[in-house]
């Protein structure tokens, strides 16, 4: 069988590592897998091309935010790409991310029904069935259409124009006719949600995110010379945070800075942030890297890991410190819960009355007593680890791609 899978990035990040990790295993079991990308460094390898033009990414970034559209304004990266589709002629494609300037996506998806060539779309977010927000948060807006957009400075983000009615008009238009075989989602949160737009009619199924549980994400020795080289004690309890741009509102990099603040006796590290440097006696930052030992490195030395971002589908993170035998505690949001189910995460809601900064309070403490609680339960690393394993190694993964691929 011949395979085309397209994603914003290839290899790095939470889709990219996906995407690679298909790849790799369908060439390894007989069929021919390519992989077409639109952002990020050229990767040098067999059947993986970037078609995405980085000075036309950056002009379309501009362009969105000037007009409020995103979506139309790549015509080269996307020439490329359907000559690509052309030349190699998949016998299905596999989507991924198209939102992140790097892809006409009328036309592309134009082309795919022109051609008829059958699909699988893995939605990692809500971008589909909204007019422009990967994440809607409480908005609804998206069901009777758009407009208005209570985030319309927020990726994908737009200086003033609002256009999200017509984008998302767009995108059913788009949609229509398109031979869509599987809408596949990492969560059961983004799947019901789905359910409930436009889409509703399609054949949606969840098939958790995997990862690599045995070359890189493993329990490793404690490594009390990572500790000293941020000054962190062999004895001190510490707590992790990983995050691309950890700092951004979306991403909760503010909460686990207060949060921290409550706990001067525990050591908090958060990887992600805009440059290494020691925050406070308690909180070290770290750069955002692509080193992947590294990280697997920080999430064994961890006695918790801790997310509080706002929306997550199903957060890569989390699968990746359980892996390495790391419990995790974080807030109830989205489909970030799904990912360790009790007793290796615990994770808190706070529904209470109360202005914001009430509300805001109540979730520190919540957190705080989630730590105590998480860390009194005495799991032993490979008692987490073989949970992880069991559910999220990428074979199990590719086993439920490779059965939607084959139907």
């Amino acid at each position: 069988m011949k395979i085309l899978l397209i994603d914003v990035n290839c290899k790095y990040s939470s889709t990219g590592k996906i995407v690679y990790d298909l790849y790799r295993r369908l060439n390894e079991d007989g069929h021919e897998a390519r992989v077409a990308y639109g952002r990020g460094d050229v990767i040098d390898e067999p059947g993986i091309y970037k078609f995405g033009l980085d000075w036309e990414t950056k002009k379309h970034a501009l362009l969105a935010r000037i007009t409020g559209k995103n979506g139309y304004y790549s015509p080269k990266s996307t020439e490329n790409l359907i000559r690509y589709i052309k030349e190699f002629k998949p016998d299905l494609i596999h989507i991924h991310e198209l939102h992140a300037y790097f892809v006409n996506l009328g036309e592309l998806l134009g082309f795919l029904k022109q051609e008829q060539i059958p699909v699988v779309w893995t939605f990692h977010c809500e971008y589909m069935y909204t007019g422009k927000c990967g994440f809607a948060y409480e908005c609804e807006g998206y069901k009777s259409g758009c407009g208005n957009c209570p985030y319309l400075r927020e990726y994908v983000s737009s200086f003033m124009i609002d256009k999200t009615a017509q984008m998302l008009a767009d995108k059913k238009q788009s949609m229509e006719g398109l031979n869509l075989k599987a809408i596949v989602t990492p969560s059961k949160w983004l799947a019901d949600k789905t359910r409930e737009t436009y889409l509703y009619q399609n054949n949606i199924q969840v098939i958790h995110n995997g990862i690599d549980t045995d070359g890189i994400f493993y329990p490793r020795k404690k490594d009390n010379a990572l500790r000293a080289e941020y000054c962190i004690k062999p004895e001190d309890k510490l707590i992790l945070a990983v995050a691309p741009n950890i700092m951004d509102v979306r991403k909760g990099g503010q909460m686990v800075l207060d949060l921290a603040e409550t706990m001067p006796d525990t050591q908090f590290v958060m990887v992600g942030a805009d440059e290494t440097k020691r925050h406070s006696a308690n909180v070290q930052l770290i750069a955002r890297t692509k080193n992947q030992d590294e990280l697997a490195r920080w999430y064994s030395e961890a006695d918790l890991f801790i997310i509080c971002s706002k929306a997550e589908n199903f957060p890569t993170t989390c699968i990746e410190a359980l892996c390495c035998g790391t419990p995790v505690v974080g807030l109830d949001e989205c489909g970030t819960k799904e990912t360790a189910p009790a007793p290796f995460g615990t994770f808190v809601k706070v529904d209470i009355a109360g202005d914001a900064d009430v509300k805001y309070a109540a979730t520190l403490e919540a957190l705080k007593k989630a730590t105590a609680t998480q860390m009194n339960r005495n799991l032993t690393s490979d008692e987490i680890r073989g949970y992880a394993v069991e559910h999220y190694d990428n074979s199990v993964m590719y086993k439920s791609y490779l059965e939607i691929y084959n139907t």
